[in-house]
């Protein structure tokens, strides 16, 4: 049984709550930052990217953001690897292993395909550190950087629900697994406990091993468009860099609401000419539990064991930006804190 410590107030505050959902691995695209000044020996950080790598938009730009912002403090490089939507196991096993090899340490697997492949080099290389986001692997060298996504999806849901003219929202994920499974469950929750009348539908852009889902803005745009087009005037996406095309095609119709996911997707340049019909987003802050790690390695007490990010200490949260959600807080406010205290019950599949 491993041990699984909730983190305290006092660590997250210890990072800036900059703001996300996935992972693969045959190397796409290899990215190594120039060294930069900094106190100590620095780090020399390895990112093991899901689909779509930094520039995503969403999920990955937010793990790069925590190694950015330790790499500032601490000085360092980071060596980043992406992962290809044809990636098998031994693709994975094979990346991991190239940065350990080069002596890079920590090591973050950013998404939950690396499970089974952190497992074995983690084992292999007994004195680097290793990190994996969305998911739990057993190694007394491994933190597991987990959220509870169903708690935020929750509040996003509670917000469609207030928002909706039509009485009549939508939900897409990325790749139809457990951890998208989670957005799910807890928007359809939220949604239906605030007005049980609201029809939600629900799609999945790519099943089982196919990652296609995370990166494929066209088919997001797509599944957007036909829940337009059936009546739904809220779409929340969780399916990485897909979720641009939604947005898009939701900024395409008069009165209609997008939910973006993992970072604040208001505030993200490459996304601003949608950004009066993004509502809020579910934020997820990967890089608190990027940087978190990092700095334990830095500081010479590496993190291992699982590390919890909760609603309760903002690990998860809804973005006020844009103002949109402004008369509706004190209703979401009241949601959460049922969640906090235990009152609601957030479930974890659909």
């Amino acid at each position: 049984m491993r041990r699984v410590a909730k983190l305290s107030a006092a660590c997250i505050a210890s990072a800036a709550l900059a703001v996300t959902a996935t992972a693969c691995g045959s190397t796409s695209s290899e990215k190594e930052s120039s060294p930069s000044s900094g106190g100590g020996k620095g780090v020399k950080v390895g990112l093991a990217f899901d689909v779509g790598g930094r520039g995503d938009r969403s999920f990955n730009d937010s793990a790069a953001r925590g190694a950015d912002k330790a790499k500032t403090e601490f000085g360092g490089e980071i060596k980043e690897l992406t992962a290809k939507t044809s990636d098998t196991e031994a693709d994975r096993e094979q990346r991991l292993s190239d940065l350990a090899e080069a002596g890079y340490n920590p090591i973050v697997g950013i998404g939950y395909a690396y499970a089974a492949s952190m497992t074995k080099v983690a084992a292999r290389y007994p004195k680097t550190s290793f990190g994996i986001v969305d998911s739990v692997v057993n190694g007394t060298n491994v933190d597991s950087i987990t959220f509870t996504e169903e708690q935020g999806s929750y509040l996003a849901g509670v917000a469609a629900a207030l928002k909706s003219k039509s009485k009549h929202v939508g939900f897409i994920g990325g790749v139809d697994v457990p951890l998208i499974k989670k957005f799910e469950a807890g928007y359809v929750q939220g949604v239906k406990d605030t007005d049980p009348k609201i029809k939600v539908d629900t799609q999945y852009l790519s099943h089982g091993s196919d990652t296609s889902g995370f990166a494929s803005p066209d088919k997001g745009k797509e599944a957007a468009q036909g829940m337009l087009d059936n009546g739904a005037d809220v779409v929340y996406t969780a399916a990485g860099s897909s979720g641009n095309g939604a947005i898009e095609a939701v900024a395409g119709k008069k009165g209609a609401w997008a939910i973006g996911v993992d970072s604040d997707q208001y505030n993200v340049p490459g996304l601003a000419k949608y950004k009066n019909s993004i509502l809020t987003s579910m934020v997820k802050n990967v890089d608190l539990g990027v940087y978190d790690f990092v700095k334990s390695v830095h500081d010479g007490k590496p993190l291992s064991g699982t590390h919890t990010y909760a609603l309760a200490q903002d690990g998860v949260k809804l973005s006020p930006s844009g103002g949109f959600i402004d008369d509706i807080q004190a209703k979401l406010d009241a949601a959460k804190k049922k969640i906090v205290d235990g009152s609601i019950k957030v479930k974890t599949t659909p």
